[in-house]
């Protein structure tokens, strides 16, 4: 039971303060006057003003609460490393007991696991949670056993009381880790990037100044290339990719006897190659309305290059006109077709037929350029059924189908084949266009298909086909009315969309190979995707990172589509194989954010421990003594840690009694007026 005096004004303070001002000014005026009585009157006033102030004798019944203590034990990854988890552990069990020695004190063990998605230690967080389900008034410490690498210091809370840190590891760790800094997630191909990379040693390594470290680079999983660089330098490391689509670059330094891990030994890459410009040749044999559906595609995509000749008037036309002033420039043929030919990424012969411009030997070698790793497509029109066509021609070879001389000028809507629906070309295109696709109003026949036939048109015959020849592709479109879709005639239909993935399809984009083999990665988890032109493929192989094998089932999930899902055991790099198919892919960091820096420090945490006159102790040293400080006084020192008591309390229940009540001012105020009047002598 505690009493204190307490004020409850009857009128507002100014009003109050008021009036005493004016009962000051009538005493200075009855003084200067020289009036009797005057002390008696002041009386009266001043037990007025009193009364007015309202003062209450109060008393509380108020119950004493315990001090609460918080501690936080790390128990992240980087805790795993040398002896430091039996450390945490032991120091937490003795500081419990300690605490638990101490009276009118509650302990709270707080856990921190690793963060989600790579984040590291999230101490912050978890201090911050433990404050907000906690009175702050009750808080007397902050324990933090920890290696002292916290993750999250932007989500510190301001501290109620001292803040500890009690920091696990030894003063002969040393750790070795490979840095690779500026590592680009798109590169375009055949361009070299500049990558820097270090392999630093932290900590009481035994290497001496001035050693090297062997270094092996492995890129797709195949034999890696060794090297031996200076240890703590930078080097430029110049890469050029090979190949389009994702590029997995793997960089590994061995471990050492003595150092604390070998996790951040190594450093993988993952970069998506891409091409810089694609260079397409477009060649239309007579101006058309289809001409100008391919070249708007072509020149709508900033990533292709178009050169692109049409022929206004065959040779053989005699009728007198100056050449000069129906071309806008000379068709450059030799130049393009025998010393450029290799720069382009794709040919487009539109309604082109033999017409004398292009002589057999320009044709032999365009032959030769698509199978040397070339593409052409034939947008072929009624000119490639008649003794003109250059499938009569060196092409005769190359081209997946034969004309029948025959054109079918009769309406029909094209379709996709049930090869098509597995082919990434025209997979899916009914998706890409709203309700029926318009007609087609002509197609030339051809029979004899050697690739893929992907859709068909009149008669059900092949209207698309595509094939590949030595190392290059070759398509034909046995019409030249995809333009009515690109005019909305009957509604369209898709021909952007089947025009693009032509195109793309036959400069090599690694999306829309028909046979590929790839995974996606979602934290621990890979989606691994089979795309096949087969009803079936044959269960997967893969390798984890220490060399374990799972063979796993591919389900359809789409028309030439197969995955499955896999949770990975561990991080690294990951080796798929099915059948003639192989890839790789690497699943988290090779080296994460907790093995990044290895060596305990409170370097990052001391301005926070600083800020409420805490201190750091080493667990190697034993538990420090615990002693009670008042607040704003230093809470540690040599062997000691402080805790700041609190001594909070609840209230269990309130008593007020009025110091002045009604009859007591009444009394005292008539008193003393009266008495003042006596001695003014009036009766």
């Amino acid at each position: 039971m505690t009493g204190t005096l307490v004020f409850d004004p009857l009128l507002p303070l100014w009003l109050i303060a008021t009036l005493g001002v004016l009962l000051g000014a009538g005493l200075v005026l009855a003084l200067w006057r020289g009036l009797s009585g005057w002390g008696l009157r002041a009386l009266a006033g001043a037990v007025v003003l009193a009364a007015l102030m309202g003062p209450v004798y109060q008393q509380e019944d108020r119950q004493p609460l315990s001090d609460i203590v918080l501690m936080l034990e790390d128990d992240s990854a980087s805790q795993s490393l040398g002896s430091r988890q039996d450390q945490t552990n032991r120091t937490a069990d003795a500081l419990a007991a300690r605490l638990a020695e101490r009276p009118n004190t509650e302990l709270r063990r707080i856990p921190i696991p690793d963060g989600e998605d790579n984040s590291g230690t999230r101490a912050m967080t978890a201090l911050s949670e433990a404050l907000a389900s906690e009175p702050q008034g009750r808080v007397a410490g902050i324990f933090l056993l920890s290696d002292g690498r916290v993750h999250d210091l932007d989500r510190a809370p301001a501290l109620p009381a001292p803040l500890h840190l009690l920091q696990s590891g030894e003063d002969s760790d040393w750790d070795r880790r490979l840095i690779l800094k500026n590592a680009p997630a798109f590169a375009i191909l055949d361009e070299e990037i500049t990558m820097t990379l270090r392999i630093e040693d932290m900590g009481a390594t035994p290497v001496p100044p001035g050693s090297s470290a062997d270094l092996a680079i492995a890129v797709d999983g195949a034999a890696p290339q060794n090297f031996t660089i200076p240890i703590g330098e930078d080097i430029d490391l110049p890469i050029t990719l090979s190949h389009g689509g994702r590029n997995v670059l793997e960089f590994s330094t061995p471990g050492l006897d003595g150092e604390l891990t070998d996790r951040n030994n190594r450093a993988l890459v993952q970069i998506n190659g891409v091409r810089d410009r694609l260079s397409v040749l477009l060649v239309s044999g007579a101006p058309h309305p289809g001409g100008r559906t391919w070249r708007n595609l072509l020149k709508s995509d900033s990533s292709v290059d178009l050169v692109h000749f049409t022929i206004l008037r065959p040779p053989e036309k005699q009728d007198g006109i100056p050449v000069r002033e129906l071309s806008l420039i000379a068709f450059p043929t030799r130049e393009l077709f025998l010393e450029k030919i290799d720069d382009f990424d794709l040919i487009i012969f539109d309604r082109y037929k033999r017409r004398g411009i292009l002589p057999a030997i320009y044709l032999e070698n365009v032959r030769n350029y698509i199978e040397g790793g070339g593409a052409v497509l034939i947008a072929a029109g009624p000119d490639f059924a008649s003794a003109d066509s250059l499938f009569r021609s060196p092409l005769e070879a190359i081209v997946p189908a034969r004309p029948t001389a025959r054109v079918v000028g009769q309406p029909f809507r094209p379709k996709v084949t049930d090869l098509g629906t597995r082919h990434p070309v025209t997979a899916g295109l009914d998706r890409e266009h709203d309700g029926p696709w318009g007609h087609w109003l002509r197609q030339v026949e051809i029979t004899g298909e050697t690739g893929d036939v992907v859709m068909t048109g009149a008669e059900d015959r092949a209207l698309l086909v595509l094939d590949r020849v030595g190392e290059g592709r070759v398509a034909l479109l046995a019409s030249d009315h995809a333009w009515l879709w690109n005019r909305g005639y009957e509604g369209g239909g898709p021909q952007l969309e089947l025009l693009r993935r032509l195109a793309h399809w036959m400069m090599k984009e690694p999306e829309l190979e028909e046979e590929a083999l790839w995974a996606e990665a979602n934290g621990q988890t890979m989606r691994i995707i089979r795309r096949s032109l087969e009803a079936e493929v044959p269960p997967l192989t893969l390798t984890t990172p220490s060399g374990d094998l799972h063979e796993l089932t591919l389900k359809e999930v789409s028309p030439g589509r197969f995955e499955t899902l896999f949770d990975g055991p561990e991080i690294g790099l990951y080796r798929l194989a099915n059948g003639d198919l192989d890839a790789v892919i690497g699943l988290g960091p090779a080296a994460p954010v907790e093995f990044e820096r290895t060596i305990a420090s409170n370097a990052e945490l001391a301005p926070l421990i600083d800020s409420m006159q805490g201190g750091t102790a080493a667990m190697a040293d034993g538990l420090p003594r615990l002693r009670d400080v008042r607040e704003g006084r230093p809470a540690a020192g040599r062997g000691w840690l402080g805790l700041t008591p609190r001594d909070a309390y609840q209230t269990l229940s309130v008593t007020q009694t009025p110091l002045l009540p009604h009859w007591l001012v009444l009394a005292l105020f008539a008193s003393f007026m009266l008495l003042g009047w006596l001695r003014e002598g009036r009766r």
